[in-house]
């Protein structure tokens, strides 16, 4: 099975259907082929039910996407005897296409209806179950591209609003039809995706009541992450900016930054290098310097400074090597 999964993560798009697997030994295969491309996790199915389903991997950027469609009641754990076997630094958001799944973790419990997605972290023990037919479609990426704070696994996120009413058609659109799209497409696409769910992912924090001062100020953070990453492109993105639209002093608002060992105005320029940084990935024409300038960048020669004092290589060497030029930090 090793190299369907190297299939997968090389990016191209890897379909397994029960249908395809020998009838004899059609469970024990189907287990090994979802651990292979899934990670390795318990699947808990009865040895005399039909199996009938199938599963789609693929990529989408640095976002794996993948579509889950199966009819037989079933359920899939993740221990932590597994865990401590491979343990990638993931996050994962299961989103009900159809049916009502069932995701447990930290102690909670998530009935997804038709149109929800939740998120759980696969570093931690979590089930994931099925009594009934479902489509799912599943994203998985690496923590570093969500500030979620730990009381917000397995919790229902809706698309009834707000962001979440933007990111939830995206994400069924995506996972149907992420083969389709050029590597710089599919790259800028991701970045659209995680920006829509990560504020999906603040609105909803915002709703918990009573929580304790740390996740009070963790929720915080994730609004004012998402308010930033909406407002990249304007020039006069500052602390005092995101402070007034947060309703919170500059001063609280470097606070909260602290604990992050970085500062508002270098989180800025962080977030705006890396959205110049896709961009030029994806390759195409469009000059340096008005990359640079979409996202409040319009200084040519100071934007060449900190790209390569960021990257390790000019920016439009970098472009010319295809993005993989250079030493990220």
């Amino acid at each position: 099975m090793a190299s369907r999964a190297t299939e997968v993560f090389g990016g191209m798009t890897l379909l397994i259907r029960t249908s395809d697997l020998p009838a004899k030994s059609r469970h024990d295969a189907w287990r090994g082929i979802v651990c292979d491309i899934l990670g390795p996790l318990d699947l808990r199915i009865d040895p005399d039910a039909p199996l009938r389903g199938e599963v789609e991997i693929g990529q989408l950027g640095p976002v794996g996407v993948g579509r889950i469609r199966t009819s037989t009641p079933h359920s899939i754990h993740r221990t932590q005897g597994l865990i401590h076997r491979d343990n990638p630094e993931l996050y994962r958001a299961v989103l009900a296409v159809s049916g009502s799944p069932r995701l447990a973790q930290d102690g909670r419990q998530a009935r997804l209806r038709q149109g929800e997605f939740a998120i759980y972290d696969f570093s931690r023990p979590y089930e994931l179950a099925y009594d009934a037919a479902v489509r799912l479609a599943v994203f998985s990426f690496p923590r570093e591209l969500l500030t979620l704070p730990a009381h917000l696994t397995a919790v229902p996120i809706s698309a009834e609003s707000g962001a979440a009413a933007l990111a939830v058609p995206l994400m069924r659109r995506v996972s149907t039809d992420h083969q389709t799209y050029q590597p710089g497409s599919a790259a800028r696409l991701s970045t659209v995706v995680m920006d829509l769910v990560g504020a999906a992912v603040a609105e909803r924090a915002e709703q918990e009541p009573a929580l304790p001062e740390d996740s009070r100020r963790r929720v915080l953070l994730l609004s004012v992450h998402a308010f930033i990453e909406q407002r990249l492109g304007e020039i006069d993105l500052d602390p005092a900016t995101v402070a007034a639209a947060h309703h919170i002093s500059v001063r609280y608002l470097h606070r909260l930054f602290e604990s992050e060992n970085t500062t508002v105005a270098a989180w800025i320029r962080l977030r705006r290098l890396e959205r110049c940084r896709a961009d030029l990935s994806a390759g195409g024409v469009r000059p340096v310097s008005e990359i640079a300038a979409r996202w409040g960048l319009p200084d040519s020669a100071h934007f060449s400074r900190l790209f390569r004092r960021t990257y390790g290589v000019p920016p439009a060497e970098y472009r010319r090597a295809g993005g993989r030029a250079g030493t990220v930090h």
